[in-house]
């Protein structure tokens, strides 16, 4: 095969210097795909769903259209997130580099809530929740398929800042309609009463009083009826089934779901009982109430999951779209995790590894099967620049892969490793073997290729394994910690 050079100098002596430097560009300018071509793109990331919450799986749930989904393209098992929470987990999806590398490696909110705290309009302005946000140096995927000429909508949860500069119109989106907190009344559209949805640049609270899910697919339809005819990047992060950020315990222990949804599950006999919340003597939600919610919330976001894949089918678009669903870390409260340990916030398992499904028909993804290989949320943004055409920013590095020849079964995964870390809560997985250290108190090491549930420490057997896994871990947090600074935590 001839290099681009080779190409320029066997046509100099036909088409003269000028047309063969011109040769020269559209050789190395890298595919160029005419806008009929380019592949949609439709991103659905539910909030805190567990691993084993799918119809497919969980005959108590019931999500027909993810199951359907799920038919239609591929489900994969062995797939990461970057961080076992919300912030820094959608910051590396967005961005395909590890939180200790883009700088959002911890939450953007404030703690106070969680101790029954209100903040008063004055104070809260000047909080932590309201002035921080993502490094404005950041890559995100809309700004790089913007080279690839894609309009790109948000519809859902941000959570990576609040300041203009930081919102989604200001990152690369052509549109946003959602909530900028890392949670919210599903029906005040309050955190912890203090108002969070914006439209575009500006707080709204036009639909206040409707449930937020029925909000988010309301702007995700309309957004696929006005650009089907062209390249789109429509990203749907449902709050669901994220419980509810009120101060009201009896609100605040569960997740709100519209009663229609609570019908579809058997009653539950017993909702409240006695507790504590802020210290306090209160009536707070039972655990069956707790799964009862987080179960219809499910199905809920369900049922508008189905409706946008309704329309790319009405719009003769299905197999031309990339969809891609996941959880932007492990299930809480009322989700079920297994056969993994652990849940959000922690560095098992169940905190990390997520619920996935990718389906492509016009890319070669097979449907109906599961993918097996090591894969992560940083593998999209690379993933989606191969598929579009799109150009990777310059001198940005990088910690994802291009994932379509592993989806498709032709490759291995290139990822062979990758590291956590929140705050104290360590882990490293290097091929099957996995180390974790949950802050000193917890931990091991792991195969898991014969325990996925972490439950048989090796680190006594294996002494040799476990100096390598806390040798690269600690390797991999010098590359961190000597990469190019980005705020908003970072010291520098």
């Amino acid at each position: 095969m001839k290099t681009p050079l080779a190409v320029v100098r066997s046509l100099t002596g036909h088409l003269g210097r000028g047309l063969a430097l011109l040769a020269l560009l559209l050789v190395t300018a890298g595919p160029v795909r005419a806008a009929s071509d380019k592949p949609n793109i439709l991103l659905i990331v539910s909030d805190d769903q567990g691993y084993n919450d799918l119809g497919a799986l969980l005959p108590e749930i019931i999500t027909p259209n993810l199951d359907r989904l799920a038919k239609e393209g591929v489900r994969l098992t062995n797939f990461y997130v970057a961080w076992p929470a919300c912030t820094p987990s959608r910051a590396s999806l967005l961005t395909g580099r590890y939180p200790q590398r883009n700088g959002i490696y911890d939450m953007i909110r404030n703690e106070a809530p969680d101790y029954g705290y209100k903040y008063p309009p004055a104070e809260y302005e000047v909080s932590f929740e309201r002035i921080g946000g993502m490094d404005e140096r950041e890559v995100l995927i809309p700004k790089m398929l913007k080279s690839a000429n894609y309009v790109s909508g948000i519809y859902g949860k941000w959570d990576l800042g609040i300041h203009k500069r930081y919102l989604p119109t200001s990152r690369g989106f052509d549109d946003f309609y959602g909530l900028v907190n890392t949670g919210i009344d599903y029906y005040t559209h309050e955190r912890y009463g203090v108002p969070s949805m914006y439209r575009n640049t500006s707080l709204t609270e036009e639909d206040k009083g409707t449930y937020a899910t029925y909000l988010f697919e309301r702007e995700a339809l309309k957004f696929l009826e006005n650009h089907s005819d062209e390249p789109f990047f429509l990203y749907v992060p449902f709050n669901a089934p994220h419980g509810s950020s009120s101060l009201d315990p009896k609100i605040r222990g569960t997740v709100q779901a519209p009663e229609k949804y609570e019908d579809m599950y058997p009653p539950v006999e017993k909702e409240f009982q006695e507790g504590k919340r802020y210290g306090e003597p209160a009536m707070v939600p039972t655990k069956e109430k707790r799964v009862r919610d987080y179960r219809a919330a499910v199905t809920c976001m369900d049922d508008s999951i189905g409706k946008m894949l309704d329309v790319l089918e009405e719009k003769g678009i299905a197999d031309k779209t990339i969809v891609i669903f996941f959880s932007d870390n492990g299930g809480s409260g009322g989700a079920d995790n297994s056969p993994l340990r652990g849940h959000k916030s922690q560095t098992w398992e169940g905190g990390i590894r997520v619920l996935s499904i990718v389906r492509w028909p016009g890319g070669g993804i097979p449907a109906g099967t599961t993918n097996d290989a090591f894969l992560s949320s940083m593998e999209l943004f690379p993933s989606l620049a191969s598929a579009t055409g799109a150009k990777l920013p310059d001198n940005v590095i990088l910690d994802g892969y291009d994932w379509w020849s592993t989806l498709r079964g032709e490759t291995e995964s290139p990822r062979k490793e990758m590291y956590w870390k929140r705050r104290d809560r360590l882990a490293a997985r290097v091929g099957d073997w996995k180390w974790v250290d949950m802050g000193g108190k917890e931990g091991g090491l792991f195969d898991l290729s014969q325990d996925i549930g972490e439950k048989n420490d090796l680190s006594e057997e294996k002494p040799e394994v476990l100096k390598m896994m806390k040798d690269k871990f600690n390797a991999w947090m010098k590359e961190m910690d000597e990469a190019e600074p980005r705020g908003p935590f970072k010291d520098f």
